[in-house]
């Protein structure tokens, strides 16, 4: 795991967009569809906004790239601003350009979501392997929505949230928690680590103890993000804020200035 600790969540938005860029093209450059994962949330959004300057000032293009969301709402009805997919589309994709038939997300709104689950994990597996897969981490450790508790070799299934998921999430909602969905489809934590590169972000105090926890702590599914610690190609990337707890940081902050020239992320 490549711990990238930053001065403010502007030079992580760049850092980002630079690993997604990098794992994009090289991708494409091999031939064939490429897979992009995405997240939602607060986390990513300096990192796609600066993918959206370089898409419009600088070129960088999304062509033949297919997407695929981390999770959605269960219950939201098809369309719900709130819902995943329609914040995704707002966010990034079609600024991109991205062709909406090509931007995927569980069906939140099925008749029945437990099924939906098991058809969004077999849709992304015959996809092929996700090229980069874009990553936040909950305040209690939650990578998509796998609260603590859940299963290290989990699949896309639906979890139930739990109270503080749904009191952090209720911003979203009008600041009114009761708005909140209880439950949520999620790619699982195996699911996650079948992606080539996860590129996970992580800004402000908040979430100090969680990437501590995640990256230095134990393997355990008391913080799902530890399973990071499994995974051969993770970029980690924080805030001085959000890397407070670390106690490595000096030793983190030295690699960063040693890389070699052809390394990249």
């Amino acid at each position: 795991m490549e711990v990238v600790l930053l001065p403010t969540p502007e030079d992580c938005g760049r850092v980002v967009a630079d690993a997604v860029a990098g794992s994009v093209l090289a991708a494409l450059g091999r031939g064939g569809p490429v897979v992009l994962g995405l997240a939602t949330g607060s986390s990513p959004l300096l990192a796609y906004r600066e993918l959206l300057r370089r898409h419009r000032e600088e070129g960088l293009s999304f062509d033949g790239v297919e997407a695929f969301l981390l999770d959605e709402y269960v219950g939201l009805p098809a369309g719900h601003p709130e819902s995943y997919r329609e914040v995704i589309r707002r966010e990034l994709t079609d600024e991109l350009g991205l062709d909406p038939a090509v931007v995927h997300g569980p069906d939140g709104a099925a008749a029945d979501p437990l099924q939906a689950a098991h058809d969004y994990e077999d849709r992304l597996l015959a996809a092929g392997p996700v090229a980069v897969q874009v990553l936040g981490i909950g305040a209690n450790g939650h990578l998509g929505f796998n609260e603590p508790g859940s299963s290290l070799a989990s699949r896309t299934r639906v979890k139930t949230l739990t109270e503080q998921t749904r009191i952090d999430n209720a911003r979203f909602f009008g600041d009114d928690v009761t708005a909140v969905p209880r439950h949520v489809i999620t790619q699982g934590l195996g699911t996650i680590l079948g992606a080539e590169h996860l590129v996970l972000v992580a800004t402000g105090e908040a979430k100090a103890a969680a990437i501590a926890a995640a990256v230095e702590g134990p393997l355990t599914a008391s913080c799902p993000a530890s399973v990071l610690q499994l995974h051969r190609h993770v970029t980690l990337v924080v805030d001085e804020a959000a890397g407070a707890q670390l106690t490595r940081a000096d030793y983190y902050r030295y690699v960063l200035s040693h890389k070699l020239t052809d390394q990249g992320w």
